[in-house]
């Protein structure tokens, strides 16, 4: 049955990778990629491997055509134990979303290396869409919402280059909140995490600049749900008003927060800008060209197609 899922298209190129995950079908990554390829002239493309199955991922991998792959859930911290070695960010983060070939100047051989671009794609959605990230959010708090895996990256992203002076931690499970601060500490990355659990607590704080969401859209339902959207409400309120990065871009890009943010005087990043900086980052590491050469244009204008053909 394995053998079904490998792209039998990889002889039509000269190069090719993998997007490798489960479930991967609404995956935009294999579209952005091969935009990218056609705009540098490349005769390149990267094939979607749905797969649960690590050991064939492992074969494929050892194709000499084989260019590297972006790796997805469940996948992004397994996948390290298989790997010759990884930069600062896969590293600080613990997961890698990007698998990429560098050979041993000694020996000549493949090595396998990880890193991780998500934290990237945080950054860039902000730099790239403010005009003037002192006066929005250099030197002010930061807060994420969420607890998973974009919420670490979150946390990197504004420690590490963002400038944020603290960070507050805003979601409806404080054990969530708690592993969050624990790995982040663990890792380098954790001082001055603050978990903000009530309106009381949020009131007396400082305002913040930079905001990154990372739930899904949904409206709150528990009493800590409603909770967890008050104390966003309640940031959101503060007379300084800096940038929100809504990562939750499926089926919508504007969400529920989204909308009060931008009705409290936000300006709005949409998260097909995490994705699409995070995708170019991948392939800066995959074809050795700067973003710069990149055909930024094009690949902005595919994703904001493919995302009005699955509202139609």
């Amino acid at each position: 049955m394995a053998s079904k899922t490998i792209p039998p298209e990889t002889s039509q190129v000269e190069r090719h990778g993998y997007l490798f995950g489960h479930p991967i079908a609404h995956s935009m990554s294999p579209l952005l990629h091969q935009t990218v390829y056609d705009g540098l002239g490349l005769k390149w493309s990267q094939f979607p491997l749905d797969s649960m199955d690590m050991e064939l991922f492992l074969k494929l991998r050892q194709d000499p055509k084989f260019y590297g792959a972006a790796v997805t859930m469940p996948h992004k911290v397994a996948i390290l134990q298989h790997l010759d070695g990884l930069t600062p960010e896969g590293a600080s983060v613990g997961a890698v979303n990007t698998l990429f070939i560098r050979e041993d100047p000694e020996t000549g051989k493949r090595r396998y290396m990880g890193t991780n671009t998500d934290v990237v794609g945080i950054r860039d959605s902000f730099y790239q869409n403010i005009s003037d990230p002192d006066e929005s959010f250099h030197g002010r708090p930061g807060l994420v919402i969420g607890g998973g895996g974009a919420a670490r990256s979150a946390v990197y992203a504004l420690r590490t280059w963002m400038k944020a002076s603290k960070i507050y931690l805003v979601n409806r499970d404080r054990n969530e909140v708690k592993a969050v601060i624990d790995e982040c500490k663990a890792r380098g990355y954790g001082n001055e995490l603050i978990d903000v659990a009530s309106v009381e607590q949020a009131e007396k704080l400082e305002g913040v600049g930079a905001i990154v969401a990372c739930v899904p859209n949904f409206s709150p339902k528990s009493e800590l749900e409603k909770e967890a959207r008050r104390v966003l409400e309640c940031f959101l309120a503060k007379e300084h008003k800096g940038a929100i990065l809504e990562m939750c871009y499926h089926p919508s890009p504007w969400t529920e927060i989204a909308e009060i943010s931008q009705k409290a005087g936000w300006k709005v990043v949409l998260g097909t800008e995490a994705m699409i900086y995070q995708g170019l980052e991948q392939d800066k590491y995959w074809t050795g060209k700067e973003i710069e050469e990149m055909p930024l244009k094009e690949v902005h204008q595919v994703i904001a197609a493919k995302l009005s053909e699955a509202k139609l």
